[in-house]
């Protein structure tokens, strides 16, 4: 068994996209009115798949709601490329919840939140 995909929702998915291509992550094959999205995924790693919250409610029955905790953690190579992340993302307009910091458990840790309020955890090791 192992963790497939993570999945979030979002209200504007060229917002959103914009978003998680400050985290690194590529998109190709975009069609207008896309409801679903997922970017090009890394070998062994499990997908990001972002839904419309139009098709989710369909799906659910009830509009989605984000959580206040990490919806996922992207690992990174250097603590260099937290901070370098961090900054796109804030200077971009975004939301960072949690300027960077060095963890007790030995990691570079940041806290940034998506157009939606999905929240991601930034860490490398230290």
């Amino acid at each position: 068994m192992k963790i497939d995909a993570v999945e979030v929702t979002t209200s504007d998915m060229k917002r959103t996209m914009a978003f998680y291509q400050l985290l690194g992550f590529e998109f190709t094959d975009i069609k207008k009115d896309e409801d679903h999205l997922e970017p090009k995924t890394p070998e062994g790693s499990a997908r990001l798949m972002i839904d419309t919250k139009k098709v989710v409610t369909e799906m659910l029955g009830a509009p989605p709601k984000p959580g206040n905790h990490g919806s996922f953690a992207i690992q990174y190579s250097s603590p260099g490329e937290i901070d370098a992340v961090a900054k796109k993302v804030k200077d971009a307009g975004f939301t960072l919840v949690k300027e960077p910091w060095d963890a007790f458990w030995r990691q570079r840790y940041a806290v940034v939140q998506d157009p939606d309020g999905y929240q991601v955890d930034l860490y490398a090791p230290l």
